[in-house]
């Protein structure tokens, strides 16, 4: 385990890889993850303590005349006298119980699993040396980390993390503004240091205040810290990565997790956003949007149960299992993967609609899995007259999916049509399998139909003319897409 930033440099020096982009290209993304097609995030912390806005709390209870502001001064009074590092006692955990969380993401049909190891409020949920901050000497008295990733294990699923202590640089400044308990000269181990100034722009990849070595050499132990304890097989960044100041540390970061992946005989990646990373080094992440067309590479959409939060709050807007079923269904034509976002409550337990929806996802996808789980881009990955947003935060508002909306996938030599919104028709008509017209090379499948299955029914009658193919299949309950199986001579 490496303690130090030497020990940290005698584990890279001794390879394979080294901290430049081109070695860490050469590591290939992971074949289990792209076999898996589905994961499981959450955020918990102690931010859900107030359950209230969002995850962000933190950072939004300091601005002043912000909707948190307000609920915080009215509920716990003003920010001088109770501040969020009060809430940490109150973050007792008094029903939190790994496997019963593990339960229902197996239930789910997730094949991996990612909590947040800390986020942007600089709590870690696991043992450390590097701040008395954490789960194990404060708030619940436990390892959170090491007890779900027990769990997991136990289930056979991937255990995965995230850590977002980039942003924390920032994240936690506005309480400078006002009188607050954020003032002074912090100093490294304080739980709000540094509180620098926050960007102007997100985006700005040199904003200032730069960074600091102290700073940055801090980031990098504590998440080599967390590869050397709980193994992760993949590690998701949040944006703040791509900032100039972070590039030789980041470098730095991947080599060490890779060189270590390679000590454990484990396939691994890091999983970015933007252009953080060089290509081809790590995983492609798209938060809360996507890609709407087949990509030659493989990537990973993250999104939340909720539209509104990441985390748990009273007011959570939530999406329906139909629509994040959609969503699977699109992503894994494009060769993408879903990491869908769960928050517990703050006492630890799950709410009944986290629970419902994401019992229906894992009841859906044991009928209808097969041309999920494995799968791969087909020849053409869409039919029909809708189409999601393409890109990043473009998933703010359900699309609405006809009958003639179909999605395809491939495996073992059989072609996947999913029927996004069956509706109550017991026929599908899928155009694409159209009988080729003569002399109309160009038009239609010309290849020979054997048979057609659908899931969960078995084969099914089917026509097959100049319109398409013509499956009389049987309805579905629950407006959930409805899936064919097509298995050709």
């Amino acid at each position: 385990m490496a303690h130090t930033l030497q020990e940290i440099d005698a584990v890279i020096a001794q390879g394979p890889f080294h901290p430049t982009w081109s070695e860490l290209a050469t590591n290939t993304v992971p074949a289990w993850w792209a076999h898996a097609k589905f994961g499981i995030f959450s955020h918990w912390g102690v931010f859900t303590v107030p359950e209230f806005g969002s995850e962000w709390y933190s950072r939004n209870m300091y601005i002043q005349g912000s909707a948190p502001f307000k609920h915080h001064v009215a509920t716990y009074g003003p920010q001088d006298k109770f501040g969020y590092k009060d809430f940490i006692p109150l973050f007792t955990a008094k029903e939190f119980d790994a496997d019963k969380w593990l339960d229902l993401i197996q239930a789910s049909g997730a094949q991996y699993y990612m909590p947040v190891a800390e986020h942007h409020d600089g709590f870690q949920l696991y043992k450390s040396t590097l701040s008395h901050y954490n789960s194990v000497e404060m708030g619940p008295h436990r390892d959170v980390i090491g007890e779900l990733r027990q769990a997991t294990l136990a289930r056979g699923l991937h255990f995965t993390l995230s850590n977002h202590r980039a942003e924390h640089w920032f994240f936690m400044s506005h309480g400078r503004e006002f009188p607050s308990d954020i003032h002074g000269d912090l100093k490294r181990g304080d739980f709000y240091w540094p509180a620098m100034p926050e960007p102007k722009d997100h985006f700005d990849t040199r904003s200032q205040p730069y960074p600091t070595q102290e700073y940055l050499e801090d980031w990098l132990l504590r998440n080599c810290e967390l590869v050397d304890n709980y193994q992760p097989e993949l590690v998701y960044f949040d944006w703040w990565i791509q900032h100039e100041a972070f590039k030789p540390y980041l470098l730095k970061f991947a080599a060490y997790y890779y060189d270590r992946a390679a000590e454990w005989g484990k396939q691994v990646s890091i999983c970015y956003k933007n252009q953080a990373m060089a290509w081809g080094s790590g995983i492609k992440e798209m938060e809360r949007g996507g890609f709407n067309t087949a990509q030659p590479f493989h990537w990973q959409t993250d999104t939340a149960i909720a539209r509104n939060s990441w985390s748990y709050t009273t007011t959570l807007d939530y999406k329906e299992a139909p629509e994040i079923l959609c969503t699977l269904i699109d992503t894994v034509s494009n060769n993408g993967n879903l990491l869908l976002n769960f928050g517990p409550k703050a006492d630890g337990s799950i709410a009944d609609k986290d629970r419902q929806i994401l019992t229906a996802i894992g009841a859906w996808l044991k009928v209808n899995g097969a041309g999920i789980y494995g799968s791969y881009p087909w020849e053409k990955s869409a039919e029909g007259p809708t189409q999601a947003a393409s890109g990043a935060f473009s998933d703010s508002q359900a699309q609405v999916y006809t009958p003639e909306d179909f999605r395809f996938t491939s495996k073992d030599g059989a072609i996947y049509a999913y029927q996004l919104a069956p509706g109550e028709s017991t026929e599908a008509v899928v155009k694409t399998f159209a009988a080729m017209p003569a002399g109309h090379e160009d038009e239609g499948y010309n290849g020979i139909i054997k048979h057609v299955e659908q899931l969960g029914v078995g084969d099914v009658p089917f026509t097959r003319d100049e319109a398409g193919l013509h499956i009389a299949g049987q309805t579905v309950a629950g407006s959930v897409p409805r899936g064919f199986k097509i298995i050709p001579e």
